[in-house]
C-alpha cells in the first residue's frame, strides 16, 4: 500500500489516486536516473556527488563543492546547467570582485523624451544556474551579496526587489588547499548551503575512463533532457513523501546531537563542538531524505535516508571547538560517532 494515501478505502476514487500517485513516483525516478545518465555522459565518476547535486537541486537547494583543482567541479555544474534547458552564468570570484558586479546596479540611461532616468542592470546573478567558482576568494561584502538571492531567490537594489527566475540554484566552488589570500565563508553563508559535498581524488580506472573521454578526437557533451518546470514538480511532488512521528524525532534527535548544551547532546558534541547545526539543516535533512525514499522505491522516509544524508547536510553546519582542532578530528567523524549516541529510551518518550 503506498504510504503517500491516507485512509484509502475500497473506492474506485482512492485507488485510481493510489494508482496515480505510483505513476507519478515511477516518473520521478525514472527522470531522475535520465538526467543521471546524461551528466554522467561527460562526468566520470563521482556518483555520490552527482545523485546529492541533483537531490539539492530537486529539493530547491544550493551546493558548495569542495576539493583540489582538476577534479572536475566546473565541469559538473556546466554540465547540469547543459543537461537542463535552464540559463547558467559563471563568475569567477576574486579579492576584487564587487557585489555590483554580481548582483547589478543603476545606470543612467536617456528615456524616449530626453530625460535622464535610472534604469536597473541586470548582473550576472541573474540566472537559473549559477557557477560561484572559488567562492572563498572574494571579500565578505561580495561573499554577503549572495545571501538574500540564496535564501528569498530575490535581490534588492534601491529598495527595489526583483524576483529571479526560479528554479534558482547555486553551485559553489572553493579549494581546500590555498587558504592564501582567501576570505572564510560566514557560517550564515554556509547554512544556505543544502549540502556540502566534498569531490575525492578518481580512482585509477576511472583516470582511464578520464583520458578516453577528453584526450581522444570526440568529446562527449550533454543534450538537453529536462527543463526547469519539469524540476520544479518533482520538487513539489518530493514533499509529499509522509514521515512517521518517530523518524521525525529521530531525525530531531540527529540535530540536537551536534549541540553540545542540549540534554540530548553526544558525548562527541561535548567533547569536540563549539556550535550545533542550525534548524535549516533539519530542515534540509528532512527535504533531503524525502527525495531518497523516492528513488529507494519507497514512499515513507526511514532512518537509513536521514542517516545517508547526514554527512553531506550537517557537515558545514558545525564549528569545532578547540580541542577538537587540535585532535584533528572532523564534523564527519563526530557525526558518524552521534549514530550511535542517540539514546532511543528518550526518543520514545518524545524527546
Amino acid at each position: 500500500m503506498v504510504g503517500v494515501v491516507t485512509g484509502v478505502g475500497q473506492s474506485g476514487v482512492c485507488m485510481a489516486n493510489e494508482d496515480a500517485l505510483r505513476s507519478q513516483f515511477d516518473d520521478f525516478r525514472r527522470d531522475f536516473q535520465r538526467l543521471r545518465a546524461e551528466i554522467s555522459r561527460v562526468i566520470v565518476g563521482q556518483s555520490e556527488i552527482l545523485d546529492d547535486t541533483l537531490i539539492a537541486l530537486i529539493a530547491g537547494g544550493h551546493v558548495l563543492l569542495e576539493g583540489v583543482p582538476g577534479l572536475g567541479k566546473t565541469l559538473t555544474v556546466r554540465t547540469l546547467a547543459s543537461a537542463l534547458r535552464l540559463d547558467f552564468h559563471r563568475i569567477q570570484f576574486t579579492p576584487d570582485l564587487m557585489p555590483a558586479d554580481l548582483i547589478g546596479t543603476q545606470v543612467i540611461a536617456e528615456a524616449v523624451d530626453g530625460r535622464k532616468v535610472f534604469e536597473f542592470q541586470r548582473g550576472p546573478l541573474f540566472a537559473n544556474v549559477l557557477l560561484a567558482d572559488e567562492i572563498n576568494r572574494a571579500t565578505p561584502k561580495t561573499q554577503s551579496a549572495l545571501l538574500e538571492a540564496m535564501q528569498e531567490h530575490s535581490v534588492t537594489v534601491a529598495g527595489v526587489t526583483h524576483r529571479l527566475t526560479e528554479p534558482f540554484f547555486v553551485m559553489a566552488t572553493q579549494n581546500p588547499l590555498e587558504m592564501e589570500g582567501t576570505y572564510p565563508l560566514p557560517e550564515a553563508q554556509l547554512d544556505r548551503f543544502f549540502v556540502k559535498l566534498l569531490v575525492r581524488y578518481p580512482g585509477v580506472r576511472d583516470l582511464e575512463m578520464i583520458l578516453d573521454r577528453t584526450t581522444g578526437s570526440e568529446t562527449p557533451a550533454a543534450q538537453a533532457v529536462m527543463s526547469g518546470e519539469r524540476i520544479l514538480e518533482m520538487s513539489r511532488l518530493s514533499r509529499s513523501i509522509p514521515i512517521a512521528d518517530d523518524v521525525r524525532r529521530y531525525a530531531i534527535a540527529l540535530v540536537v546531537a551536534t549541540h553540545p548544551d542540549h540534554e540530548l547532546a553526544s558525548a562527541s558534541a561535548k567533547k569536540y563542538v563549539r556550535y550545533g547545526a542550525s534548524p535549516r539543516g533539519l530542515q534540509s535533512l528532512i527535504l533531503g531524505a524525502k527525495i531518497r525514499a523516492i528513488l529507494d522505491n519507497r514512499y515513507h522516509v526511514a532512518r537509513e535516508d536521514l542517516r545517508t544524508m547526514a554527512l553531506p547536510v550537517l557537515r558545514h553546519r558545525m564549528i569545532l571547538n578547540f580541542e577538537g582542532q587540535a585532535e584533528g578530528i572532523s564534523t564527519d567523524d563526530v557525526i558518524r560517532r552521534i549514530f550511535g549516541d542517540i539514546r532511543e529510551d528518550l526518543l520514545a518518550a518524545g524527546g
